[in-house]
């Protein structure tokens, strides 16, 4: 019997999800969070409503890939939250496949058990805010268990594999005071990256009026986080 891994979404190379190699993105639905300017709405608020993509599939139409392909890069929203993930992972090592994971950092022990496991070769990992349960939760549209954030935090950054930090900068959520204290509470050799919001497509229909931040304000909010501007 064929397992259905909930698959959403199959792209087949990307030079932009996993930074210094070119990689196939697989999207699984369901998400614990509810971020107001997520811009994968149907993968978390309907991820049912979206057909799935057998896994044979996509191993099929990687197959001529390999050798061109680094590697593949799970991402969701919440990878972690699918109780198939090692097996989707231990699939594609098998075909020969690198996996970078990206997570918001809520399941330190699903990272933990994969991570033991060999399954995981790099991650990225989304800090919404300052570590501090009020500014969390608003970013994260639910209440944030922030030790749990931070078990993730000290977890990855320990765990011996390439990875990064990053944060979505929404101007009127996030200020540049607010990103120099979040940047303070991230492991400080660890890489970080600050991306901009984008309105076009968002969960809360109310960001969708909100401006882009200006490249002033991109800069500013990085300059303040600490990331080197060229």
């Amino acid at each position: 019997m064929s397992t259905d891994f909930g698959i959403k979404g199959f792209l087949e190379t990307s030079f932009l999800d996993w930074p210094g190699r070119l990689a196939a993105v697989l999207f699984l639905g369901g998400c614990n969070f509810r971020c107001p300017f997520c811009h994968n709405a149907e993968l978390v608020l309907a991820p049912h409503l979206v057909p799935s993509i057998a896994l044979g599939d996509v191993l099929e139409r990687l197959r001529p890939l390999r050798g061109w392909v680094d590697g593949v890069v799970v991402s969701g929203g919440e990878p972690t939250l699918s109780p198939h993930l090692p097996e989707l992972l231990g699939r594609l090592r098998s075909a020969g496949f690198e996996i970078k994971l990206d997570t918001n950092g809520s399941r330190p022990e699903v990272l933990a058990k994969l991570f033991a496991r060999g399954l995981v070769q790099a991650v990225e990992m989304d800090v919404k805010a300052p570590l501090e349960p009020g500014a969390y939760t608003r970013l994260a549209g639910v209440p944030a268990r922030v030790e749990l954030i931070r078990a993730s935090l000290d977890l990855v950054s320990l765990s011996g594999l390439p990875h990064r930090f990053r944060t979505t900068y929404v101007p009127g959520l996030l200020d540049a005071e607010s990103m120099g204290r979040l940047r303070r509470s991230l492991p400080a050799q660890s890489p970080f990256a600050v991306q901009a919001f984008d309105p076009r497509r968002v969960l809360d229909p109310a960001l969708s009026t909100r401006a882009a931040p200006s490249p002033a304000d991109l800069r500013a909010a990085e300059t303040a986080a600490g990331v080197f501007v060229a």
